[in-house]
Protein backbone atom coordinates (compact mmCIF):
# COMPACT_ATOMS: atom_id res chain seq x y z
CA UNK A 1 0.00 0.00 0.00
CA UNK A 2 3.06 2.16 1.04
CA UNK A 3 4.72 1.11 -2.43
CA UNK A 4 1.62 2.43 -4.58
CA UNK A 5 1.02 5.98 -2.70
CA UNK A 6 4.83 6.67 -2.97
CA UNK A 7 4.57 5.31 -6.93
CA UNK A 8 1.71 8.20 -6.91
CA UNK A 9 3.86 10.99 -5.55
CA UNK A 10 6.48 10.17 -7.63
CA UNK A 11 4.26 10.15 -10.46
CA UNK A 12 2.74 13.41 -9.60
CA UNK A 13 5.76 15.07 -9.13
CA UNK A 14 7.05 13.90 -12.40
CA UNK A 15 3.92 15.42 -14.07
CA UNK A 16 3.87 18.58 -12.08
CA UNK A 17 7.61 19.16 -13.50
CA UNK A 18 6.46 18.41 -16.92
CA UNK A 19 3.82 20.76 -16.70
CA UNK A 20 6.01 23.55 -14.90
CA UNK A 21 8.35 22.62 -17.84
CA UNK A 22 6.01 23.42 -20.60
CA UNK A 23 4.66 26.87 -19.11
CA UNK A 24 7.49 29.13 -19.01
CA UNK A 25 9.41 28.61 -16.82
CA UNK A 26 12.94 28.57 -18.40
CA UNK A 27 11.53 31.34 -20.69
CA UNK A 28 13.44 34.16 -18.93
CA UNK A 29 17.12 32.90 -18.50
CA UNK A 30 16.27 31.95 -22.63
CA UNK A 31 15.34 35.61 -22.96
CA UNK A 32 17.90 36.98 -21.15
CA UNK A 33 20.61 35.21 -22.81
CA UNK A 34 19.21 36.62 -26.19
CA UNK A 35 19.34 39.98 -24.97
CA UNK A 36 23.21 39.56 -23.71
CA UNK A 37 23.46 37.84 -27.11
CA UNK A 38 22.25 40.54 -29.43
CA UNK A 39 24.05 43.03 -27.16
CA UNK A 40 27.53 41.58 -27.70
CA UNK A 41 26.60 41.66 -31.78
CA UNK A 42 25.88 45.27 -30.95
CA UNK A 43 29.46 46.11 -29.11
CA UNK A 44 30.84 43.96 -32.10
CA UNK A 45 29.64 46.73 -34.82
CA UNK A 46 29.91 49.44 -32.68
CA UNK A 47 33.65 48.48 -32.43
CA UNK A 48 34.19 47.44 -36.27
CA UNK A 49 32.98 50.92 -37.03
CA UNK A 50 35.62 52.72 -34.72
CA UNK A 51 38.37 50.17 -36.19
CA UNK A 52 37.42 52.00 -39.90
CA UNK A 53 37.85 55.70 -38.75
CA UNK A 54 41.26 56.17 -38.48
CA UNK A 55 41.41 54.60 -41.85
CA UNK A 56 39.12 56.72 -42.79
CA UNK A 57 40.67 60.10 -41.33
CA UNK A 58 43.84 59.31 -42.34
CA UNK A 59 42.58 59.03 -46.45
CA UNK A 60 40.82 62.43 -45.96
CA UNK A 61 43.54 64.23 -44.25
CA UNK A 62 45.89 64.15 -47.03
CA UNK A 63 43.12 65.73 -49.37
CA UNK A 64 41.00 67.54 -47.23
CA UNK A 65 43.95 69.17 -44.83
CA UNK A 66 42.55 72.54 -44.09
CA UNK A 67 39.20 70.90 -42.65
CA UNK A 68 41.64 69.81 -40.18
CA UNK A 69 38.74 70.78 -37.38
CA UNK A 70 36.09 68.40 -38.54
CA UNK A 71 38.71 65.66 -38.77
CA UNK A 72 39.84 66.38 -35.02
CA UNK A 73 36.16 66.28 -34.04
CA UNK A 74 36.02 62.80 -35.50
CA UNK A 75 39.08 61.24 -33.77
CA UNK A 76 37.99 62.83 -30.49
CA UNK A 77 34.14 61.52 -30.69
CA UNK A 78 35.89 58.21 -31.86
CA UNK A 79 38.34 58.56 -28.82
CA UNK A 80 34.85 59.24 -26.55
CA UNK A 81 33.15 55.85 -28.38
CA UNK A 82 35.67 53.49 -27.58
CA UNK A 83 37.09 54.48 -24.07
CA UNK A 84 33.55 54.55 -22.68
CA UNK A 85 33.74 52.39 -19.70
CA UNK A 86 31.24 49.46 -20.06
CA UNK A 87 29.74 48.20 -16.55
CA UNK A 88 29.11 44.57 -16.32
CA UNK A 89 25.36 46.39 -15.36
CA UNK A 90 25.39 48.69 -18.55
CA UNK A 91 22.19 46.76 -19.51
CA UNK A 92 19.96 47.61 -16.32
CA UNK A 93 22.00 51.08 -15.60
CA UNK A 94 20.10 53.38 -17.12
CA UNK A 95 22.98 56.24 -16.93
CA UNK A 96 25.75 53.71 -18.42
CA UNK A 97 23.58 52.77 -21.01
CA UNK A 98 22.47 56.56 -21.67
CA UNK A 99 26.24 57.86 -21.41
CA UNK A 100 27.00 54.84 -24.29
CA UNK A 101 24.72 55.78 -26.91
CA UNK A 102 25.52 59.34 -26.17
CA UNK A 103 29.34 58.66 -27.02
CA UNK A 104 27.91 56.40 -29.99
CA UNK A 105 25.55 59.25 -31.16
CA UNK A 106 28.39 61.84 -31.24
CA UNK A 107 30.44 59.72 -33.39
CA UNK A 108 27.64 58.74 -35.59
CA UNK A 109 27.53 62.71 -35.92
CA UNK A 110 30.80 63.53 -36.58
CA UNK A 111 30.99 60.77 -39.22
CA UNK A 112 28.55 62.36 -40.52
CA UNK A 113 29.90 65.59 -41.03
CA UNK A 114 32.55 64.00 -42.29
CA UNK A 115 31.56 62.82 -45.55
CA UNK A 116 29.41 65.95 -45.78
CA UNK A 117 33.02 67.76 -45.85
CA UNK A 118 34.02 65.13 -48.40
CA UNK A 119 31.57 66.20 -51.15
CA UNK A 120 33.88 69.25 -51.47
CA UNK A 121 36.90 67.38 -52.70
CA UNK A 122 36.00 65.62 -56.07
CA UNK A 123 39.42 64.44 -56.34
CA UNK A 124 38.66 62.80 -52.78
CA UNK A 125 35.78 61.21 -53.85
CA UNK A 126 37.31 59.48 -56.65
CA UNK A 127 40.04 57.91 -54.81
CA UNK A 128 39.70 54.27 -54.26
CA UNK A 129 41.09 53.92 -50.80
CA UNK A 130 38.30 56.36 -49.94
CA UNK A 131 35.84 55.00 -51.89
CA UNK A 132 36.50 51.76 -50.17
CA UNK A 133 36.34 52.71 -46.61
CA UNK A 134 33.10 55.27 -47.68
CA UNK A 135 31.42 51.29 -48.62
CA UNK A 136 33.17 49.55 -45.93
CA UNK A 137 31.86 52.35 -43.34
CA UNK A 138 28.13 52.57 -44.77
CA UNK A 139 27.84 48.65 -44.81
CA UNK A 140 28.94 49.17 -41.15
CA UNK A 141 26.00 51.45 -40.32
CA UNK A 142 23.73 49.12 -41.94
CA UNK A 143 25.48 46.16 -39.68
CA UNK A 144 24.87 48.46 -36.87
CA UNK A 145 21.23 49.19 -37.64
CA UNK A 146 20.38 45.59 -38.37
CA UNK A 147 22.19 44.60 -34.69
CA UNK A 148 20.40 47.85 -33.21
CA UNK A 149 16.96 46.09 -34.28
CA UNK A 150 17.43 42.77 -33.46
CA UNK A 151 19.13 44.17 -29.58
CA UNK A 152 15.79 46.38 -29.25
CA UNK A 153 13.60 43.43 -30.10
CA UNK A 154 15.25 40.81 -27.95
CA UNK A 155 14.80 43.42 -25.01
CA UNK A 156 11.21 44.12 -25.54
CA UNK A 157 10.03 40.30 -25.22
CA UNK A 158 12.59 39.85 -22.01
CA UNK A 159 10.81 42.92 -20.48
CA UNK A 160 6.91 42.05 -21.61
CA UNK A 161 7.99 38.62 -20.46
CA UNK A 162 8.87 40.07 -17.03
CA UNK A 163 5.94 42.09 -16.95
CA UNK A 164 3.26 39.84 -17.95
CA UNK A 165 1.78 36.84 -17.09
CA UNK A 166 2.96 33.87 -16.55
CA UNK A 167 6.71 35.58 -17.06
CA UNK A 168 5.74 37.83 -13.77
CA UNK A 169 5.19 35.17 -10.96
CA UNK A 170 8.27 32.93 -12.24
CA UNK A 171 10.25 36.18 -11.68
CA UNK A 172 8.56 36.98 -8.60
CA UNK A 173 9.26 32.65 -7.63
CA UNK A 174 12.76 31.63 -9.44
CA UNK A 175 14.17 34.77 -10.96
CA UNK A 176 13.75 37.86 -8.16
CA UNK A 177 17.32 38.98 -9.90
CA UNK A 178 15.75 39.63 -12.89
CA UNK A 179 15.34 43.28 -13.86
CA UNK A 180 13.81 44.82 -17.32
CA UNK A 181 16.99 46.08 -19.26
CA UNK A 182 17.84 49.35 -21.01
CA UNK A 183 16.91 49.94 -24.49
CA UNK A 184 17.66 52.49 -27.17
CA UNK A 185 16.19 55.55 -27.63
CA UNK A 186 15.86 58.13 -30.79
CA UNK A 187 18.50 60.39 -30.41
CA UNK A 188 17.32 63.93 -30.31
CA UNK A 189 18.82 64.93 -33.87
CA UNK A 190 16.84 62.01 -35.46
CA UNK A 191 13.31 63.59 -34.45
CA UNK A 192 14.25 66.97 -35.99
CA UNK A 193 14.05 67.59 -39.83
CA UNK A 194 17.05 68.36 -42.09
CA UNK A 195 16.99 71.83 -43.24
CA UNK A 196 17.52 72.27 -46.85
CA UNK A 197 18.38 75.16 -48.57
CA UNK A 198 18.41 75.80 -52.20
Amino acid sequence: MKSAFFARKIYSLFLMLLVLSGCGINTIPTYDESVKATWSQVLNQYKRRADLVPNLVNVVKGYATHERETLEAVMKARAGATTTNIPPDILTNAEAFKQFQDNQNKLTGALSRLLAVVENYPNLKANENFLALQSQLEGTENRIAVARKDYILAVQRYNTELRTFPGRIWAFILYRDAKPVENFSQPESVEQAPEVKF
